[in-house]
């Protein structure tokens, strides 16, 4: 690749970056994605120019490429696994109990990631309509309600029946509180959380993710995945998710 096609490319990557990072469109993490390509591909240039002057820069850069190869590899064996997870149906699967995982509310109003999961748990709750519901979710900075109370809010219904299921938690702060904490509550309620089958709705790309963590506390759970409006946001949270595996794997223990 000739050096100024390089150069406007690594130009249109920092823009396009700073650009996603500066004004508000919930898409920050693509942004730092894309400065941080950016600050990958000088570096490399930077090494292979140096690689041409000594034995030494040579192997550091050869173990640039290795490494940058290497975590590639790995974060797209990742999402493979993400994706699968977020496309699995489960709807027709019985269960004991639901837990809706809460996401960010902007005041009162749920976000676009908590409505998704909102709607998604809606209709899988009318059939399922005689489980009790976890709704999940404590509140965070700019939410004027708990997470857990803008998902009651939405789902409220004029049935005195449906709505005596839904149980709120509204203590957590995390997804490993999440299941800690409405376990707690479920176990409360009656339900035998060793042998229950417990359904958990969460955005798609947070299925697997959120899997892993409840398999860690001993719960047996099924997916219900919500899927966001928008395909530009989607993909967004789907990259930053196979990030937040890594994380997650080593140390949300």
């Amino acid at each position: 690749m000739k050096k100024k096609t390089q150069s406007i490319l690594i130009a249109l990557l920092l823009l396009l970056g700073l650009a996603l990072v500066v004004i508000p469109n919930g898409m920050r993490f693509t942004g730092f994605l894309f400065l941080g390509a950016a600050a990958l591909w000088v570096t490399g240039l930077l090494l292979r120019r140096w690689a041409k002057t000594c034995r030494p820069a040579l192997w550091l850069y050869r173990l640039f490429l290795a490494g940058t190869a290497l975590v590639l590899v790995l974060l797209v064996s990742i999402e493979t696994v993400v994706v699968f997870r977020g496309e699995a149906d489960n709807s027709a699967v019985p269960v004991d109990a639901v837990i809706v995982l809460g996401a960010g509310v902007n005041g009162e109003t749920p976000s676009a990631a908590l409505w998704s999961r909102i709607r998604a748990s809606a209709d899988y709750l009318e059939k399922h309509p005689d489980v009790p519901v976890v709704l999940s979710g404590g509140q965070g900075p700019g939410e004027a309600v708990t997470e857990a109370e803008a998902m009651r809010r939405a789902l409220w219904t004029n049935s005195e029946s449906r709505n005596a299921r839904y149980l709120l938690e509204d203590r957590s702060t995390s997804t490993a509180e999440n299941f800690r904490f409405s376990k707690e509550i479920l176990e409360d309620y009656g339900i035998d959380t060793q042998t229950a089958v417990i359904a958990v709705v969460t955005n798609d790309f947070h299925c697997f993710r959120a899997h892993l963590i409840a398999q860690r506390q001993g719960l047996h759970i099924v997916d219900v995945p919500a899927e966001l409006p928008w395909w530009w946001l989607t993909a967004n949270y789907y990259v930053r998710e196979a990030f937040a595996v890594v994380k997650t794997a080593l140390f949300d223990w």
